[in-house]
């Protein structure tokens, strides 16, 4: 795990102060969630830097339409916010745990 993934992990999902159970590393599809709720069909995503390159970029957009497709949620977050904004990535991930629950 990286360290923005270790961090989004230790202070928000493994302390469920979501209210709902976030597991690591899961496969769905042919693919492997960094994070997912299986009870809302909720993938959070964490990119770092490899994320920036033309090819991974398209790669994370094939994965994402098929997830959706598939009927789960994909949010993601770059690793500088986890790192800076823990807070903001919190509030936004009950944000939308909101949006899907209704």
């Amino acid at each position: 795990m990286t360290k923005a993934e270790s961090c989004l992990w230790k202070y928000i999902l493994r302390l469920k102060q979501t209210g709902f159970t976030f597991n690591r590393q899961r496969p769905v599809l042919n693919y492997i969630a960094d994070f997912m709720c299986k009870d809302l069909k909720l993938i959070i995503e964490v990119d770092g830097y490899t994320h920036l390159i033309e090819e991974v970029i398209i790669n994370d957009k094939i994965r994402q339409k098929d997830l959706e497709n598939a009927g789960y949620r994909v949010i993601r977050f770059k690793d500088e916010e986890i790192l800076k904004e823990i807070d903001f990535v919190k509030e936004k991930i009950i944000q939308i745990i909101k949006e899907v629950r209704h």
